[in-house]
């Protein structure tokens, strides 16, 4: 992974954090899994899956009690970024704060990265 001693890969906000400890307590997954996949309007999407078995390629980010992993393929595009989760009167979904994206489409649900 890239990396920038004593400094996480990303980050996860409070409301982040909150979240995917209500995730986990109601599955059996160790972790989730972070990843980005070719789709959507403007080229990439962001995954994000339960994982019952670890892979010794991720990268395991563990912070205030929860532990999500970074799946190989995606450890370059989201360097750097910070997680959210937001709750409106229409949706609730995790937020990518990505200092990598150079476009994002008018949705928000797929991005395009600069070149890396």
């Amino acid at each position: 992974m890239f990396s920038i001693p004593n400094k996480p890969p990303i980050s996860l906000t409070p409301r982040a954090v909150n979240h995917i400890k209500l995730l986990m307590d109601n599955s059996d997954a160790l972790a989730l899994r972070l990843g980005v996949k070719k789709g959507g309007c403007a080229g990439m999407e962001y995954t994000i899956e339960y994982v019952t078995e670890l892979d010794k390629n991720d990268e395991v980010i563990e912070q205030d009690g929860v532990r999500v992993l970074i799946a190989p393929t995606a450890q370059m595009f989201l360097f750097g970024t910070e997680i959210d989760y937001e709750t409106s009167l229409l949706e609730s979904a995790f937020k990518f704060n990505n200092p990598n994206v150079s476009e994002a489409c008018g949705c928000g649900e797929s991005i395009k990265f600069k070149d890396i």
